[in-house]
Order: C-alpha cells, then structure tokens, then sequence
C-alpha cells in the first residue's frame, strides 16, 4: 500500500558514507546469526495474536440496529443481509471480515479499502481490494484513493482507518516500526536455540590423549575413535587401555545460563502490549478469565467500532447503524448463563424460550410467557395482593 503527494519535495543529495566491510572467515558463527528478513506476518508471535483477534472480531454477528422510543431494535433486510451473512458472492461473514482485520493490522498498514457495488440504491455486494493494488493521494486538507491506475472519491468507497496517523489523520498507521526490533530479536533467539540444540555446539564427552600420541590430522582423530570407542552392539561399555587417554563428562552451556527463555518471555509479552492481547494467548503466564473478559471489552470492541462506524456510511435513514454484538465472545460457564437468565426471568425482563436459546436448546411452546411472581406487582397494585388484603382484613377485626 503505497502513498503518494501531491507536491513535489526537491531531495538533497548528502555524500554516502564510505562502506564498511567486516572480514569474516567462510561460515564464520553462521548458524548462530539471523541473515533474512522476516516479515510480521511471518513471526509466530505476531501471527498468533493477529489470528486471534481477527477470529473473535469475525465471529461476531453485525446486526443493523434501528433507534425507537422504548429502546433500539433489531432490523433485518437486504442491507443487514448483505453485510452480515453474504458480503460478496465468493465470501462469507467470517471470512470477508477476517481478511478486513487482517489487512488492517498487518498488509495494510492501518488501512483497508472495499468498493461497494450497488444497483440503484440497494446495496449488492462488498469487493474487498488487495492493499497492494491500494494507494493514496493526499492533500493538505483531502485525499483521494488509487485503486491500480484509476482514482476514486474516498466518499464512495469504504476506507477502513486505524490508528490514524498525527501528520496524516485521513490515513491509518501500522506497528511495523514499533514491532520491528521485536521480531528481530524474537527470530535470533529461534536461531540461537536451534544452534545450541545441535549436537555440533553441544559435545557432552571431551577425550583428552597422552601428549605422545600422533593426534595430527583427522584421520588419526577417527582412526583412535573406531578403535577404542565405538562398539557394535550400542550402549556396550568402552575398553580403554589405562594411561592413554582421559574422558571427561562436561555440561555446556544451556539456554538458561544465556537467559534466552527470559528475553523471549519478555518480547512476547512486548508484542502482546502493543497489539493488545492477554500474554497467555501467546503462551506466556496462565489463563485468566478476567483478563480474558476485558481483552474483549477494550481491544475486540475497540476495533469492532472502527469497522462499524465505517460500515455506517452504507446507510441512508438516520436512525439506523451498525453493531456488533459481543455477547457469544465472553467467557460464561453454563452455570452463570443459567442464573443470570433466571435472575432475569424472576423480575419479568426474559422469557423462558430466550433463556434456552441462551444455553443452546431448542425453544418451547410452554415457555413462550413470561412469568410474574406475586412479590413483584406495581405499587398500584399492592391492594390487589391476597396476603396482603388478608392481613389487613384480619387486622381491622383485632
């Protein structure tokens, strides 16, 4: 995704510093340097935080919502169905908004570009466009968009923003820069790891030979290990002349004492930080359901919003917008659906067939009425309760 000003910027051209060479024999700590450049997309951290997010933002069902006096009330049409079930015909819900997350946080840059296709005014599908085909035009006070050689009015596209750039607030910034060090250093301690595993790195038994031996060469190195130190059936024991040579057990270096599992855990709760997702999601710490809970009331509904408002420009009548329902993403067991729905069921706010679909089961007719209990009457219509009219009756005879 490419961006472009309109007013020319006349470039000075400084002297290029002379190039500094640095002479290495061939291979020279090869296994232990991180040579290609690894994109976010491409670091598993990084990947496993993106995935997830994008799963639970597309998981939620956007429902076009209509405001009415006693409250805002779902609608469904040919509009709700187009955004909500089938965005175009090669894509579902899911999908179409799993792609719009992800271009978002990592191809696009902070941006994502959707051409509406509509005939008359009935909306007929939403055509994602691959940020690479994307560019941008600004301006001082406006911008316009390319979508490969033509351009086009932002107002009849969907530009999806965030993290809006200060100097250009029309445009959505990324966490390349900021996750940039991050995923280096995460990727040399991949590369560290592997090298110490191998058993090149690691000799566990060092043989030292009597200083009269011939040791020169390495074939009278392998010459001495045919002869004296391998065996034909495995694990035998080694029969060794005594005097002539001296083998000693030793311990290498390990990861801990190069702390490279600490740096690790720390980077990884970095990008956790910076993309906002519970570390334990990226396998470091434990679950914890109230931190679960606020991942999805901050960072998923944050960014649900960004896509609904944006999807609001779809919509003629005032009254009407977008919304996600996060509902399905919150950790509940089935015993907190059960008695929050029961608590609501005693105070006449859910019927009973709601309080099954809650838990998954299928609706019945019995339980399509909703239940008034005798403690919870009107204040008008206290005198109407039979305790209370029987206590007054036996009250006046005393």
């Amino acid at each position: 995704m490419a961006f472009q000003f309109r007013k020319k910027i006349n470039k000075r051209s400084d002297q290029q510093e002379a190039s500094k060479i640095v002479v290495t024999t061939p291979d020279y700590f090869k296994e232990l340097i991180s040579e290609n450049y690894t994109r976010l997309s491409d670091n598993p951290e990084v990947r496993m935080a993106v995935e997830r997010i994008s799963d639970m933002v597309s998981s939620m069902t956007i429902q076009l919502m209509q405001n009415s006096e006693k409250g805002d009330k779902r609608v469904i049409n040919e509009l709700s169905r187009v955004v909500d079930i089938q965005p175009n015909r090669y894509m579902t819900r899911k999908n179409f908004i799993a792609w719009l997350t992800r271009v978002l946080l990592l191809e696009g840059g902070g941006n994502a570009v959707v051409k509406p296709v509509f005939q008359g005014l009935t909306l007929q599908e939403l055509t994602p466009i691959a940020p690479s085909n994307v560019s941008f035009n600004l301006g001082e006070e406006d911008y316009t968009i390319n979508i490969g050689a033509k351009e086009y009015d932002p107002q009849t596209l969907l530009h999806f923003v965030i993290n809006p750039d200060p100097n250009r607030p029309f445009i959505g910034s990324s966490y390349k820069v900021a996750l940039k060090d991050l995923v280096g250093n995460l990727k040399q301690s991949y590369v560290t790891k592997k090298a110490f595993m191998s058993k090149e790195y690691m000799p566990s038994i060092v043989i030292s030979m009597d200083t009269d031996s011939n040791m020169e060469g390495e074939e009278k190195k392998e010459d001495i290990e045919k002869r004296y130190l391998t065996r034909k059936k495995t694990g035998a024991p080694w029969i060794i002349p005594e005097g002539m040579m001296k083998v000693e057990k030793i311990t290498p270096l390990s990861l801990k004492d190069l702390a490279i599992n600490e740096a690790v855990e720390i980077d990884k709760k970095t990008v956790a930080s910076l993309l906002g997702v519970p570390p334990f999601l990226l396998g470091v710490g434990t679950y914890n359901k109230d931190e679960y809970n606020n991942f999805v009331n901050t960072k998923i509904l944050s960014f649900a919003q960004s896509i609904q408002q944006t999807l609001n420009q779809l919509i003629l009548d005032p009254t009407m917008y977008f919304n996600f329902n996060p509902r399905s993403l919150y950790n509940y067991s089935l015993t907190d659906l059960v008695s929050s729905g029961v608590e609501m069921v005693k105070v006449n706010s859910l019927r009973r067939n709601e309080l099954r679909n809650w838990v998954g089961m299928p609706p019945d007719a019995e339980m399509d009425e909703l239940l008034v209990l005798e403690n919870y009457l009107k204040q008008n219509d206290l005198t109407k309760q039979n305790k209370l009219v029987q206590n007054n009756s036996k009250g006046g005879e005393e």
